[in-house]
C-alpha cells in the first residue's frame, strides 16, 4: 500500500501532465478549426458527434455541451452507426469523429460511409497522420506527447484534450451565435442553475406575509407585527411612503437603552433609507445584494411602493443557493 505522501504525489503529477497537455493545444488551433465553426454556424442540420471506446464518452459529453450551448447535437456511438445507428444522421448534418488513434477498425468502416452519405466530416484526432485525418474534409488536432498513465496506455491526458476542444468548439459557438444568459435558462429550467437564471423577486416574495407598521406605532405595535409575520423585520411606513426598517437586531439593540423602552416610536429605532430591491430582479441578484450588505431580508418594491420582504430562508427553500 502507497503513503498517504505517495497517492498525493501521484495525483499531483497526474493533474501537472494532463494540465501541461491542454497547454499545448492552443497550437493546434488552424484554419481548419476556424472553418469548422463557419461549417456548424452555416448547417441547416444539427451535430452528430461519433465514436468508439472512451473517446465515445467524451462525444456524449461534448454532444450535452453543444445541446445546452444553442448548438443542436445527437451522439451517435461508431459501433452502433454500423448497425442501424447511421438511419440518424440527415442531409444536412455535419459529422464530428473523435479517435486518439484515428486508426481503429470501427472508425475505418464508419468513415466511408458516411462520405458516401455526402455528410461534411470534421475529425478531431489525435493523430494527423490517420486514416480519419486523412479523410476527413476538416482535421482538429488533440495530439497530446504521452497519456499521464505511467504505463501510456489508459486514455487519460488524450480524452482529456478532446473534451478541452469539444468544449472550444462549444464556446466558441456560443459566442458567434451571441447566446445570452436568457438563452440559457430556457435551457436550463430545472435545478439551482436554472432557477439562478430565470426565478425573479417576484415569484417569491408574494408567498410571505407583507409585514408593516406606521412611523407613530408604539414598540408593542411593532413587536407584534415581527413576530406575527415571522420574517425577522417589519417596514416602516410614513402613510403609504416607505421610510425605514425594523429588524429583530434592532429592538435587541433597543433594549439596551435607558429609560422607557416601551413607550419609544417606530420611527425612533428604525433604520432610515433601508436596502430595496425591485420585485423583477433575479432572485440570484437578491441573493448578492443579502451577502454583500450581511442581511437576511430585503424590502421589495413594486413601481416604487412597498410591497413585501424576501427573505434568505425564501431563497434557500427555492434551492438556489
Amino acid at each position: 500500500m502507497k503513503t498517504a505522501e505517495e497517492i498525493k504525489a501521484i495525483a499531483s503529477r497526474t493533474i501537472n501532465e494532463e494540465a501541461a497537455a491542454i497547454g499545448q493545444l492552443s497550437q493546434f488551433l488552424t484554419d481548419d478549426f476556424v472553418s469548422s465553426i463557419d461549417l456548424i454556424l452555416k448547417s441547416q442540420g444539427r451535430v452528430i458527434v461519433t465514436g468508439i471506446g472512451k473517446s465515445a464518452n467524451i462525444a456524449a459529453k461534448i454532444v450535452s455541451t453543444f445541446n445546452s450551448t444553442g448548438t443542436p447535437a445527437i451522439f451517435m456511438h461508431a459501433a452502433d452507426a454500423i448497425h442501424g445507428d447511421l438511419g440518424m444522421i440527415r442531409p444536412d448534418d455535419i459529422i464530428i469523429c473523435l479517435s486518439k488513434s484515428g486508426d481503429t477498425p470501427e472508425i475505418k468502416v464508419l468513415v466511408p460511409l458516411l462520405k458516401l452519405m455526402g455528410n461534411k466530416l470534421i475529425g478531431l484526432v489525435g493523430n494527423t497522420d490517420s486514416y480519419l485525418a486523412r479523410n476527413a474534409d476538416l482535421v482538429i488536432n488533440s495530439t497530446v506527447e504521452r497519456e499521464a498513465c505511467p504505463n501510456n496506455l489508459a486514455p487519460t491526458a488524450s480524452t482529456t484534450a478532446q473534451l478541452v476542444m469539444g468544449d472550444s468548439l462549444a464556446v466558441a459557438l456560443l459566442e458567434c451565435r451571441g447566446f445570452t444568459q436568457e438563452d440559457f435558462a430556457r435551457y436550463h429550467p430545472g435545478g439551482a442553475l436554472g432557477k439562478r437564471l430565470y426565478l425573479r423577486v417576484s415569484d417569491i416574495f408574494r408567498n410571505n406575509e407583507k409585514p408593516e407598521v406606521q412611523v407613530s406605532d408604539d414598540m408593542r405595535s411593532v413587536i407584534m407585527e415581527i413576530s406575527s409575520k415571522r420574517l425577522g423585520a417589519t417596514a416602516v411606513l410614513d402613510g403609504e411612503k416607505l421610510v425605514g426598517i425594523i429588524t429583530d437586531g434592532d429592538i435587541r439593540r433597543m433594549l439596551h437603552r435607558e429609560g422607557p423602552v416601551h413607550l419609544l416610536k417606530a420611527s425612533e429605532i428604525m433604520t432610515r433609507a433601508p436596502q430595496t430591491i425591485n420585485a423583477d430582479i433575479l432572485v440570484a441578484d437578491a441573493l448578492d445584494m443579502m451577502r454583500k450588505n450581511n442581511i437576511t431580508q430585503v424590502l421589495v418594491l413594486e413601481d416604487g411602493i412597498y410591497a413585501g420582504v424576501i427573505h434568505l430562508h425564501d431563497i434557500l427553500k427555492e434551492g438556489v443557493i
